[in-house]
């Protein structure tokens, strides 16, 4: 660990000590040989040891990535928490563009450092990260999950995360309207990537009348090519703005849902995979006020990590589903809460995870 810049440094005070902070362990690495530069934070370990994916990213700035691996850390302990696991929360982010400075010596190098934290920390895929690099990563480090089933691991979590997403989706027209189908609903799907395109076979297959959007033309063509009824929107903003639209979700990158986006939308549900997807505290009160149904992110996005923590214990594809099946239920639980106690969605789930995590941080070490 070298080189940590004063502007890092600034960052981590000022988040250590806000409403973000709390984090048990913040690693800023760097391996000049390789050109590494990552973050690794770790945000709770009350349930067990932290576990989150690698997300390389080419940040604006240093100060961007750490706080977004805060931000990423934070989000993993309430996903686990909520998802029944015995892990806490963790996250790590390298700068750079994964399709210009990603290397084998690279992601060797970063190994070694999610290795040298000894399990407190499981890594897994993100953004920008793949099967392949964590079996790369995994040549340093055991406390890797999402490898290929040829190197012992569970392969692609966006399959199970697509899955949970649209069991979150079936549960928010249950509760919305008195029937999880989707059938001629009209959803807006923003951006169809690793788990969007999955996501979108789903809605499909159930005969959701489907709008796409994503900033890769050539993702869009793809979906639409394997799927005609598909259809293309410009981009996110005319898709929030889509009338008669009944179901929006968020599938790309955090701070879908802001104070620019919120009054735009039409939809009555908000549901996606995207992590993050509130850009600020309060927005999940506007859309409680709007009317709109919001489906807390790290609840329905949750399958994913069910696969990767399942692949620590001998990976069974038809027992993670059936877990990941129920945030069904979890996510009509949250929503009877929220209701019970007077408060938005976000709000309850909150309450839920904290309690798990205060119980689980007062047991006595045995």
């Amino acid at each position: 660990m070298t080189d940590v810049t004063g502007a890092a440094a600034d960052v981590l005070h000022t988040l250590f000590h806000s409403d973000q902070g709390g984090h048990e362990q913040v690693v800023l690495c760097q391996d000049r040989r390789s050109g590494l530069k990552a973050v690794i934070a770790l945000h709770s370990t009350a349930l067990g040891p932290a576990l989150g994916g690698t997300r390389f990213y080419p940040y604006a700035s240093e100060q961007e990535a750490v706080a977004d691996a805060l931000n990423l850390a934070r989000g993993m302990s309430y996903k686990n928490a909520m998802a029944g696991l015995g892990h806490g929360g963790g996250k790590a982010v390298i700068i750079g563009d994964p399709e210009r400075d990603k290397s084998e010596d690279l992601l060797l190098a970063y190994g070694r450092f999610v290795a040298s934290l000894g399990g407190r920390y499981v890594t897994a895929c993100d953004v920008g990260t793949y099967v392949a690099d964590m079996d790369v990563v995994a040549r340093e480090c055991r406390w890797t999950t999402g490898r290929s089933p040829e190197n012992g691991g569970a392969g692609d979590s966006s399959v199970l995360t697509a899955f949970g997403v649209y069991q979150g989706m079936r549960a928010s027209a249950q509760h919305l309207w008195g029937d999880p189908s989707l059938r001629d609903r009209r959803i807006g799907v923003a951006g169809v990537g690793k788990v969007g395109h999955h996501l979108v076979e789903h809605l499909v297959e159930e005969g959701a009348e489907v709008l796409i959007t994503d900033v890769r033309q050539e993702a869009v063509e793809r979906i639409a090519g394997r799927h005609p009824s598909v259809s293309p929107v410009a981009d996110t903003d005319a898709l929030i703005r889509t009338e008669g639209l009944d179901i929006y979700a968020p599938c790309a990158l955090g701070g879908a849902l802001n104070d620019v986006s919120v009054p735009a939308l039409t939809a009555r549900i908000v549901c996606g995979a995207a992590n993050n997807q509130l850009e600020h505290p309060g927005v999940e009160k506007d859309l409680a006020d709007l009317g709109i149904l919001y489906a807390p992110d790290y609840v329905v996005n949750a399958g994913g990590v069910i696969q990767v923590a399942d692949e620590l214990h001998g990976f069974d594809f038809e027992r993670c589903r059936a877990k990941a099946a129920k945030i069904f239920d979890t996510t009509l639980a949250i929503f009877a809460r929220a209701k019970e106690d007077g408060i938005p969605p976000a709000a309850a789930a909150d309450r839920i995870a904290e309690q798990r995590m205060h119980e689980a941080a007062r047991k006595p070490v045995r």
